[in-house]
């Protein structure tokens, strides 16, 4: 799937929910094998186009997403590459049993979909949010776990995974007017991290919402004469191993970035592997504490987290005894 920045743009102006509705809407045009799950948020999910231009194709599951994954695995049993989306937490915790037997023991083709996840649901507060969710689900064997890093990745993703034939965790960050992190086309593959900025001096690697902050707070390092490279970690597992051998043999602090508890997440997989190499860098783990945080404006929690570029910035100098 080929994009353009002009593209780009215009999802970002949609958001991540109704981007994902658009690339199903695509996909659905040369893949006749999809089949399209709901837990009664079809509209949240960005799915109405989809579902009047496919409506043998959908099925709205209702408030159930324990049902949503058995349903699932039937029709993926059948030969059907199937899409499932609630909110993170509800697919991620309420249907955790079941994605853990129909998904990763039976390893079927089911691409569970998390909307919403990390701070994006804002107002509504900790029974919205996804903080856990990939902690959770990368703990499950058969499991991949990517987590896009802006809308044209998750258009990326989408198409990737229809074509990867394994139970798949896709998490959805940010809200409407995601920022724009690629202009240009590139390659996407799962499971390989893509270098976005190359840096002597400190090592950024980030996931989702935060690979656009960590851009942000590179550029503030190098006005305060840092060379920070970021690294687009969007498959947090399998991880990509070659890449964070390149970081470890540079020998300098790694800084991991996400929207998402720093319990179980990108940074405690990045020190799960750097642990087994010996003399790794250090791995200082930047994203949500772990408690149960306030509720408020999208934008609001980010800053009030350090979660923005210029306190991502201000934290690694800090670090650093800058």
């Amino acid at each position: 799937m080929k994009i353009t920045g002009k593209e780009n743009r215009q999802w970002s102006r949609l958001g991540s929910r109704a981007t994902y509705g658009q690339a199903i809407l695509m996909l659905a045009e040369i893949n006749n094998d999809i089949m399209v799950l709901s837990a009664d948020l079809g509209n949240s999910s960005g799915l109405d186009r989809f579902k009047s231009a496919y409506p043998d194709k959908f099925i709205n599951i209702g408030i159930a997403e324990q049902n949503m994954i058995g349903v699932a695995a039937g029709l993926a049993k059948e030969g059907s590459v199937v899409f499932a989306s609630s909110f993170a937490p509800f697919i991620s915790m309420r249907a955790a049993e079941q994605v853990r037997m129909n998904m990763g023991y039976m390893d079927l083709n089911i691409k569970a979909v998390a909307i919403g996840s990390g701070l994006s649901m804002a107002f509504l507060g900790n029974s919205h949010f996804g903080l856990e969710d990939a902690a959770i689900m990368r703990s499950i064997p058969n499991m991949t776990v990517v987590c896009p890093a802006d809308c044209a990745e998750i258009v990326k993703t989408v198409f990737a995974a229809a074509e990867y034939p394994h139970p798949m965790y896709i998490r959805l960050t940010g809200a409407v007017g995601f920022p724009v992190v690629y202009e240009d086309d590139y390659d996407f593959e799962i499971g390989k991290a893509v270098q976005i900025l190359s840096g002597s001096d400190v090592s950024i690697i980030a996931t989702g919402s935060m690979v656009y902050e960590s851009i942000v707070a590179a550029k503030i390092l190098k006005e305060n004469n840092i060379e920070a490279s970021v690294l687009n970690m969007h498959t947090i597992k399998p991880i990509d191993e070659s890449a964070l051998n390149l970081v470890i043999n540079k020998g300098k602090p790694i800084f991991t970035i996400e929207e998402h508890s720093i319990t179980g997440g990108l940074g405690s997989a990045v020190a799960e592997y750097t642990s087994s190499i010996p003399n790794s860098p250090t791995v200082n783990r930047i994203g949500l504490p772990d408690e149960f945080v306030v509720t408020g404006e999208y934008r609001y929690l980010l800053e009030k987290y350090g979660l923005v570029g210029d306190q991502i910035a201000s934290t690694i100098l800090k670090s650093l005894n800058k």
